[in-house]
């Protein structure tokens, strides 16, 4: 995986935290953080209560929202949607949400995803054989 950090491009992502509805969705990708972790992509768990949606930002002006989950499932066979918007005001407006979200997350350590019990290191490793299922 190529380096956000040499790149200079900053990644951060807000996963959901304890309250979720696809637990098993949850520790299939939890099983792949370990490499995002170590290309500088930021993890943040939200803890409030559940956290569902789909936003993507790109150089602050093109923005993605909806509830197509940004994987080969769902852009292949699930029959959702996204808006896609090229506008800086409404990039900047989504901005300063995530930014209000973040506060309420808890970032996510490299070291915190190797110090999981060796149960979740394996319960996350069959879930993530499913991937492609879930």
């Amino acid at each position: 995986m190529l380096e956000a950090r040499k790149r200079g491009v900053e990644i951060e992502i807000i996963v959901p935290g304890k309250t979720t509805d696809a637990r098993l969705v949850q520790k299939a990708s939890r099983h792949f953080w370990g490499e995002l972790l170590e290309a500088g992509i930021k993890i943040y768990e939200f803890h409030p209560t559940m956290y569902h949606c789909k936003l993507v930002i790109l150089d602050e002006v093109w923005t993605s929202v909806g509830s197509t989950n940004i994987d080969e499932r769902a852009l292949r066979l699930n029959d959702e949607a996204n808006m896609n918007f090229y506008d800086p005001r409404f990039a900047r407006e989504q901005i300063e949400i995530f930014k209000t979200d973040l506060t309420r997350s808890a970032p996510y350590t490299m070291v915190q995803w190797r110090q999981r019990t060796v149960g979740e290191k394996l319960s996350d490793w069959l879930a993530s054989l499913l991937r492609s299922q879930i």
